[in-house]
């Protein structure tokens, strides 16, 4: 012991206490700050998957070319082979000159650049390699710590251990941000340049590599002149470190900056129908998976046919708002803008190739063609005839009594019409010219619930089991509308609306396939049927606009407009495609005075349609062999004579005429009549015509058929038209003739 301790043994006791204590304290320090460091270090498997990274989904048309994509970081993965090699030398020469020779951590640049900051006084420099910021990137917070700092050193000697020179570049070029939203080399040389990483000349690679950085400041999206001004910085790292000569700089610096996106300006369009379809893939795989799982969906969208339909509906809403406002004093600017609708689908498949839910996705994204459920007026009567059809009627099928009031929970009802007051007239007729009380006679005739099965057969139920039923008094969506119409269109099979063909994964597994699988829901013979009359609703009925507006392929469809004129709707089709319009404003008000879907719905359609069938032929369906054809007389529904072939009748003007009344009609085989004109044939008399025709075809003279185990019976002699006494009608033509 020595003297100053035999002294001071007190205080020797009290200095190696305090000694003591500091030791434990410093190694429980250091104990703490490495448990603290290694603490939230990546397993060995994170650092083996560092290239699973958040990747855009991108959404491909029907031809298989990219048109939307899906991210929450705007990233396409591409192998470094498939990178410009100005790109890689630029991102060496000012990230990491020495990047070839660390293995993770720069001695040498660590301590260049905390000399450089001791002389500027401030952090100028960093020293953190190419494998560090893919450290910092991929595992650790941005903080500037000297905790954070250690934990990327440890990161980044783990992954040049782990991957080659080549791969962490690979890496690190994929997962980088480059600002505007872009990350990785492909995203951003797509959005900046419009081409692909591999196309990349050095003046652009150059500033790509800038932009590292700091994007949001050097992105030339937001400043050109700061964008350019750090490339040419670039540009002299890689002069000076001899992989560009002094010409190669000079060109590249002296060259402008010229932006193209190719990445997003293909979003200006198709908007409605790209929510949709990612609103399907979130349901079936989950947001994770759709916004950075980098699937790859086949959609059935058509760029070409979606254009038309957003352009079309741009244009007929233009024209409808100037009807509105004209002979106003001032516009309705304090009011909801109109709204339109359109879906145009493969019958067949169902496939989706257009749809607009809208005036404008930026200002709604409710998708009117989806989720709005509106009243379709006369669009619904085709389904009351299908009905019909199915139960033995036949398109030549005489209605009568139309001016007999339907009995109602409030009492006696007679629908207004505008089409007519005649009192008797055939299917065709009354289709073709959308008769109201002809569709609540069919109704009445053929069942409400019978009727309501087929509609909810048809995929447009829930409807009401009511007599204005048949006036389209229920609520559907457009897009189950159309599908409605594309069973007329396929032969009986409702089509099953799809917008997405296939989706696979990022190594290519398939994880959803669409299998079409429509349903039959109707005959053959009866689409058929429907079709055939709803071509006279385009050829010389309500639809007939669609001509005038210079669309001529063979088609068939139906009008609809409801009470006050709240809606205007068209559904029509071709061989090969079906469409659907909608337009009336969200919440129910009147559109314009006399706002029929002939002059506010129809005109879109067909010009629309122009324009999307402007390749097809005139093609058209074949009748099945379910359907047979016979001549019938145009007024009574009968077999056609010699009288039908030479009758005086009362034409649509209201004028006696002379000449043929007979023409060719289809039946479902088993439905045609079996007896001639009751009218014109043996034994016939004037008297048997018993009430004026404001129309070939609407005369009171066949009742409807008596339907036995599903087929069309004749009708007995008691089931024949009689005759009204005198007092009890106006007169008929004959009376015009004769005077009586």
């Amino acid at each position: 012991m020595t003297p100053w301790i035999r002294r001071h043994p007190r205080l020797f006791v009290a200095v190696t206490l305090v000694v003591s204590i500091l030791m434990w304290a410093g190694a429980g320090a250091s104990a703490w700050m490495l448990r603290d460091v290694v603490t939230g270090l990546p397993d060995n498997a994170a650092i083996r998957h560092v290239g699973t990274m958040a990747q855009a989904t991108l959404l491909l048309d029907v031809h298989g070319k990219p048109a939307f994509t899906i991210f929450s970081e705007q990233r396409i993965e591409v192998p470094l082979s498939q990178m410009s090699r100005h790109l890689v030398q630029g991102i060496v020469a000012v990230e990491d000159q020495r990047f070839y020779d660390h293995s993770g951590v720069d001695v040498v640049r660590i301590l260049g650049a905390a000399l450089n900051n001791v002389r500027e006084q401030r952090a100028a420099q960093g020293g953190s390699t190419l494998t560090q910021q893919l450290a910092r990137q991929s595992f650790l917070t941005t903080d500037k710590t000297f905790r954070r700092k250690v934990k990327e050193v440890i990161v980044a000697a783990r992954l040049e251990r782990e991957f080659t020179k080549s791969q962490i570049l690979e890496l690190y070029l994929n997962k980088v941000y480059f600002g505007d939203g872009l990350y990785g080399v492909e995203a951003a040389s797509l959005g900046y340049f419009g081409k692909h990483a591999a196309e990349l000349g050095l003046a652009e690679s150059a500033l790509l590599a800038g932009l590292v950085k700091s994007p949001s400041a050097y992105a030339p999206t937001v400043s050109q002149e700061r964008a350019r001004t750090r490339r040419n910085v670039v540009l002299g790292q890689m002069r000076d470190s001899g992989v560009i000569d002094a010409g190669a700089y000079r060109a590249a610096a002296d060259s402008p900056v010229v932006l193209h996106d190719a990445l997003r300006r293909e979003e200006k369009f198709g908007l409605y129908f790209k929510e949709e379809v990612r609103k399907q893939l979130v349901e079936r795989f989950g947001w994770e998976r759709v916004y950075e799982g980098g699937l790859k969906v086949y959609t059935t969208i058509d760029p070409e046919t979606q254009k038309a339909a957003e352009s079309e509906v741009a244009r007929a809403l233009a024209e409808i708002d100037k009807r509105r406002q004209s002979g106003r004093k001032k516009p309705d600017a304090d009011q909801e803008p109109l709204q339109a609708a359109l879906v145009a689908m493969d019958p067949q498949t169902g496939d989706v190739r257009a749809m607009v839910g809208g005036r404008d996705f930026s200002h709604s994204s409710f998708n009117r063609a989806t989720q709005a459920r509106r009243q379709p007026g006369s669009a619904f009567k085709p389904f009351v005839y299908a009905a019909a059809l199915e139960a033995g009627y036949a398109p030549g099928s005489v209605l009568v009594n139309l001016n007999d009031p339907v009995m109602t929970i409030e009492g006696e009802w007679v629908p207004d019409d505008d089409h007519g007051t005649a009192d008797s007239m055939t299917m065709r007729a009354a289709l073709r010219t959308s008769s109201n009380r002809a569709a609540v006679r069919m109704l009445q005739d053929v069942g409400i619930p019978e009727t309501v099965r087929y509609a909810k057969l048809l995929g447009v139920g829930s409807v009401p089991s009511v007599p204005s039923l048949a006036l389209g008094s229920g609520e559907v969506t457009l897009m189950s509308m159309t599908a409605a119409y594309g069973a007329f269109a396929n032969s009986g099979m409702l089509p099953v609306p799809a917008m997405i063909r296939r989706v696979e994964a990022r190594d290519g597994t398939v994880l959803f396939e669409s299998k079409p699988a429509p349903q039959r829901v109707i005959k053959d013979s009866t689409a058929f049927l429907m079709t055939t009359m709803m071509a006279d609703v385009i050829n010389s009925g309500t639809a007939s606009t669609a001509r005038r507006e210079g669309f001529a392929l063979p088609a068939a469809g139906k009008t609809g407009t409801t009470n006050e004129y709240h809606d205007a709707w068209f559904v029509g089709y071709t061989p090969k495609l079906v469409a659907g319009v909608w337009v009336g404003f969200d919440q129910p008000r009147t559109i314009m005075g006399r706002g029929y879907a002939a002059e506010l719905a129809v005109p879109m359609w067909a010009r629309f349609m122009k324009a999307a069938t402007h390749r097809d032929r005139p093609e058209w369906f074949s009748p099945p062999k379910t359907v047979t054809t016979v001549n019938i007389c145009r007024l009574s529904g009968g077999i056609a004579v010699d009288g039908c072939r030479d009758a005086v009748y009362e034409n649509e003007k209201g004028e006696i005429v002379r000449g043929s009344l007979e023409y060719t009609e289809y039946f479902a085989t088993g439905t045609e009549p079996v007896e001639v004109c009751p009218i014109h044939g043996p034994g016939a008399h004037p008297t048997l015509v018993s009430d004026g025709s404001t129309m070939p075809g609407a005369i009171r003279t066949l009742p409807a058929p008596v339907v036995v185990d599903g087929k069309a019976a004749p009708p007995t002699a008691d089931q024949k038209s009689p005759e009204k006494k005198p007092e009890e009608k106006k007169r008929g033509f004959w009376g015009k003739i004769f005077g009586k």
